[in-house]
């Protein structure tokens, strides 16, 4: 009789064993989710953080990573209006009047790029231009194509993508794109001579914008 107890006794270490392995098979085999969980809730957790930070969706276009703390406005177009073909590759091409408004004091120095993101082989450059004395904040239209511009105080005009110096306008190939007209207000005036490109003046700039404005157009050619 005293085998009974002791194959029962067998049966159940048996069992518990058996328990023992099964919870092991368990516990390894939640580890290797746990590894694909956790880049999941950091990504999850970050993006989170995005639209906590910035809630405007998160979204930030070149040139826009500043605050906009000043206004930018023409009497030719509102934002995200239709920019007038007199403006464009299909009228007259000058640059369109420009107010930058509400300018800080102890401001040195405005500079402008004006540029079309949607352009298909990546952010096309339109017109630059800096060292635009502060007094000179509102800006008539047709602004010289030229390196130096006498009518406003002796600002500096940069190469655009078009391979030239000042403005030319609107001209897309196909579709409406939007133009962005981007002002930033420095505490000096820049050491870069006439005909640098959008990189060179962006370079130059840093560490020296006090506020950034956002004017938007847009424009679809005539067919």
């Amino acid at each position: 009789m005293g085998e009974i107890p002791e194959m029962v006794e067998k049966a159940m270490a048996g069992g518990k064993s058996k328990s023992n392995s099964n919870t092991n098979i368990n516990s390894k085999a939640k580890i290797p989710v746990l590894f694909i969980l956790l880049p999941v809730v950091i990504v999850v957790a970050a993006i989170a953080a995005i639209f906590i930070l910035n809630p405007n969706g998160g979204k930030r276009e070149e040139g826009n990573e500043m605050e906009i703390n000043l206004k930018v406005t023409s009497t030719a177009f509102s934002y995200d209006g239709f920019i007038p073909s007199e403006y464009t590759a299909d009228g007259e091409n000058i640059s369109p009047p420009l107010t930058v408004g509400d300018v800080v004091s102890g401001a040195a120095s405005i500079a402008i790029i004006v540029d079309d993101p949607d352009a298909p082989f990546g952010t096309f450059t339109h017109w630059l231009i800096w060292n635009i004395p502060v007094q000179y904040s509102e800006m008539p239209e047709g602004i010289p194509q030229s390196g130096k511009v006498d009518v406003l105080g002796g600002a500096i005009q940069g190469v655009n993508d078009f391979g030239i110096s000042g403005y030319k306008g609107p001209s897309p190939p196909s579709g409406t794109h939007t133009y962005r007209f981007k002002a930033y207000v420095l505490d000096t005036t820049l050491s870069l001579v006439g005909g640098s490109d959008k990189k060179s003046l962006q370079t130059a700039m840093e560490g020296h914008i006090l506020q950034y404005g956002l004017l938007r157009g847009k424009y679809a050619r005539k067919k």
